[in-house]
């Protein structure tokens, strides 16, 4: 089956792209730039700015730390956290799901990437390997925009978090912006989705049986006669 490595070169772009989206979706969740706070009160603030992620609260203090130079101060919040609101809740579990799903797919891609490249005789394994990799990944796409658009939905309608004293910020910010994690995240969501339709748009090539002499038997007999002759 060396004949099928020529006709994947759109599955190891697929791969490639793949991968990368699983890089970015990984970027994302580390990311505190998911949602920016503007506030007024920057006694404590001191740049003004706080950065709403999904793991961390932080920003820039030069009271929270014996330092003359700005300090970023961060709180954590967990899953068990009261005050955390639900979209921040759903990014908590649906990120690391689509991370992991990606993950999947990534192997599962890279299985029929092999199979085709060593002339693997069966098309089965071939086909569910790209199959399964395929709907991983849209998958995987599907976990991160869910939480990536409620967190822009709740940035767009300046929604407020009532957060605890130990965390010094306000409920409600004077402005909202996007962070950049949440375009990151949207550019691993669409890489993704690019990578699982290539692989699901595999079709394995048809080939024409090659006729080898004549079936009718015409030649022997002409060889017989010619014996016979002799």
């Amino acid at each position: 089956m060396a004949y099928l490595a020529h006709t994947i070169y759109p599955q190891f772009v697929g791969l490639i792209v793949g991968s990368v989206g699983w890089i970015f979706t990984m970027v994302t969740i580390g990311l505190i730039q998911w949602r920016v706070w503007v506030v007024d009160d920057v006694s404590i603030i001191s740049s003004g700015l706080a950065w709403v992620g999904i793991w961390r609260v932080c920003f820039y203090s030069h009271v929270l730390v014996t330092s003359e130079r700005g300090v970023l101060y961060c709180q954590k919040m967990d899953l068990s956290d009261s005050f955390v609101p639900m979209e921040i809740t759903v990014a908590q579990v649906l990120m690391l799901v689509a991370l992991v799903l990606g993950l999947l797919a990534n192997a599962s891609t890279l299985y029929g990437l092999r199979n085709v490249c060593f002339g693997w005789d069966k098309h089965s394994p071939i086909r569910l390997a790209f199959t399964a990799g395929g709907l991983l990944h849209l998958l995987s796409s599907l976990c991160s925009l869910v939480p990536l658009c409620l967190n822009l939905r709740a940035v767009l309608t300046n929604q407020n978090i009532t957060f605890p004293g130990n965390f010094y910020m306000p409920p409600t910010p004077t402005q909202q912006y996007v962070g950049e994690a949440i375009g990151v995240g949207i550019t691993a969501a669409a890489l993704t989705v690019t990578s699982g339709v290539l692989f699901l748009c595999y079709r394995f090539p048809v080939r024409t049986p090659s006729r080898v002499g004549c079936s009718d038997g015409t030649d022997n007999l002409a060889y017989q006669s010619q014996e016979n002759v002799e």
